[in-house]
């Protein structure tokens, strides 16, 4: 049996999903139909803020609040949806994009560098 270490799972994330620059992601900001999608853990949120307007959701909920048949669904995550994801890094995700790509949403792109790429090219900040 072969072991797939979490870094080829990333890579093999990556070479399935579309990624963005920081500049990339923001400049599509400005599109109605595209949602920012913030997938780092509430902690993580709590400590450094998030980008304004974008929906967080951890990645351990993400399929269920995508999932349209879910209690937990947001809205926010339906169909029709141009999703970007962010994470601190850009690996996790490329994972959930991948997952919400399987899921047959989209269309779905992860940022590469997250939050601090995000952060370095001027996306605003909002704490909560």
């Amino acid at each position: 049996m072969t072991t797939k270490s979490a870094k080829d799972l990333v890579a093999a994330a990556n070479r399935a999903v579309e990624t963005l620059s920081a500049e990339e992601a923001l400049k599509r900001l400005s599109q109605p139909d595209t949602v920012l999608v913030d997938v780092r853990e509430g902690e993580e949120v709590a400590k450094s803020g998030k980008i304004a307007g974008a929906v967080h959701v951890p990645r351990g909920f993400l399929e269920f609040q995508a999932d349209p048949a879910s209690p937990t669904h947001k809205v926010e995550l339906g169909r029709g949806k141009r999703l970007v994801l962010y994470c601190g890094s850009g690996n996790r995700s490329a994972l959930a994009a991948k997952a919400l790509q399987e899921m047959g949403l989209g269309p779905v792109a992860h940022v590469a560098g997250g939050f601090p790429a995000l952060e370095k090219a001027g996306g605003p900040v909002e704490r909560t």
